[in-house]
């Protein structure tokens, strides 16, 4: 009996406590005050978010390169806005609970300061990466080889690139093994197309249906910035003669152009009656 008598009398000085108007109003100003720290939070975020965008927003005057850049720019930023919110809106909301958080924040950076002797790697990722970034080495949407990858860039971040080759493979690469970058988006790409004709053929007919060719090539297709120019004759191989074709075009239309050329030269000569040679097989039947 004296046991229960203990225990209704700790539950009622429990609910005394819990029904206490003074402790009320504090919980219920925390939680208005949490409340508060996310609804700013997410408003400042929205509104940063938007300030971003308006000032990356992409004009007709800006060429590919720079709308690569601000695209990646625009998502760093996106990011870093994101993360220092979080942390001042957990910093506040400790505050509210009672949390001190000069001694965490203190004793974070003992911890830290042990930590990174550890974390060599992780600084060096980032030190690269605001130097990819403000160097403008390369950008979301370039065609790079970096660190043995070759592919597009998708992502750009303070610890990590983002490849997808042509498979669809998405490579991650720690910003900090990126040490030399070659971009084939950056300026023309060279296109070389051998148009192999019959030993039989008058090479200078061919030469100036090519040129003819070459004249309408650059009409049509504004993606090529020079040329296409007729060369001449590049190789006396073993069963053609290859007369040189060569073009510049922008960097991620060249496979498509060279490609276009090939075609049309084929057309060509086959509209002319040049003859391509091509590998045959003669079957004799001796009966």
């Amino acid at each position: 009996m004296g046991d229960f008598t203990d225990f209704e009398g700790v539950f009622n000085s429990f609910i005394k406590r819990i029904l206490d108007p003074d402790l009320l109003m504090k919980i219920g100003v925390g939680l208005l005050q949490l409340a508060g720290i996310l609804i700013v939070g997410k408003l400042l975020l929205k509104l940063g978010n938007y300030l971003i965008d308006r000032l990356f927003e992409e004009k007709t005057k800006y060429d590919q390169y720079v709308k690569r850049r601000n695209k990646t720019l625009q998502i760093v930023l996106k990011s870093a806005l994101r993360y220092i919110l979080y942390f001042l809106g957990g910093t506040m909301g400790l505050d509210v609970l009672g949390v001190p958080t000069t001694s965490i924040i203190a004793g974070a950076g003992v911890v830290g300061l042990a930590v990174g002797f550890g974390a060599q790697n992780l600084v060096r990722d980032v030190i690269t990466g605001f130097f990819i970034l403000f160097e403008r080495q390369f950008s979301i949407g370039d065609y790079v080889k970096v660190a043995g990858i070759e592919g597009i860039v998708q992502e750009i971040g303070l610890r990590v690139t983002k490849v997808r080759n042509f498979d669809g493979d998405l490579h991650i690469i720690p910003n900090g093994k990126i040490e030399q970058v070659t971009n084939l988006s950056s300026e023309t790409r060279r296109i070389v197309i051998d148009a192999p004709i019959d030993y039989d053929q008058n090479i200078k007919e061919a030469i100036d249906v090519l040129k003819e060719l070459a004249n309408e090539l650059k009409e049509e297709f504004p993606q090529i910035k020079e040329g296409p120019t007729v060369q001449g004759v590049q190789e006396l191989a073993g069963s053609s003669v290859n007369i040189r074709l060569v073009a510049m075009a922008e960097p991620m239309e060249s496979w498509q152009i060279a490609r276009i050329i090939r075609q049309r030269v084929k057309e060509r000569f086959d509209e002319k009656g040049i003859e391509i040679p091509y590998n045959h097989m003669v079957i004799v039947n001796k009966q």
